[in-house]
């Protein structure tokens, strides 16, 4: 899907209060984590276990979620390969707006396609970091949280990531994190982990 620029007559207003102002008073930088992953991978958990104890610390974040995008903003798209490409474009231009309000980003999208993955870090660019939730397809149908495997399985979803429909594995994530092997609390660490040697923020 080609995405066409129809507006006409507009100009980009630069505002006075700035990017580095908004870091300045809320004592972090903004960035964007993309967690990706299979479904059932952890993208979700791990992210809202992030955010909370960000949250704790004192820092703006929000959440992206791949169940509650579709609610609203992309409630218009199904689940095709071009529907999935435009709700990824969608949800990086949404996390692109998020930064610029000075806000940590955490996104989790199934976002099985490399090339929309890649599309998402050349709009976001140095703020972008890809992280890999690691969890094999066995694991994820044994947890199959919601029953969606064992639906596809019985062809009743059509064109589902791991069994109707590819997940391409990213090839130089940010972060690679074991979710089938680790618990909540050991992935949600390195994380935080990362983000402090990043220089996101410094540990209190």
């Amino acid at each position: 899907m080609t995405t066409q620029m129809k507006s006409s007559n507009t100009v980009w207003h630069h505002a006075t209060v700035t990017r580095d102002r908004r870091a300045e008073l809320s004592k972090h930088k903004s960035v964007v984590l993309w967690f990706t992953g299979l479904s059932g991978a952890g993208k979700s958990t791990i992210a809202h276990a992030v955010e909370e104890q960000l949250h704790q610390k004192g820092y703006h974040t929000f959440v992206l979620d791949g169940d509650n995008v579709r609610h609203g903003l992309c409630g218009d798209l199904g689940f095709s390969d071009a529907d999935r490409m435009e709700n990824i474009r969608r949800v990086g231009e949404v996390a692109k707006l998020f930064i610029e309000a000075g806000v940590i980003v955490l996104t989790a999208f199934i976002s099985p396609f490399r090339a929309d993955r890649d599309k998402a870090r050349q709009l976001i660019q140095e703020d972008f970091v890809e992280i890999y939730c690691d969890c094999s397809l066995e694991v994820c149908e044994e947890r199959d949280v919601k029953g969606l495997y064992r639906k596809a399985r019985a062809g009743e979803i059509k064109h589902f990531t791991g069994i109707s429909s590819p997940y391409e594995i990213p090839e130089n994530p940010e972060l690679s994190i074991n979710t089938g092997g680790k618990t909540i609390e050991e992935c949600a660490a390195e994380v935080l982990a990362y983000l402090v040697k990043r220089g996101v923020y410094q540990e209190k």
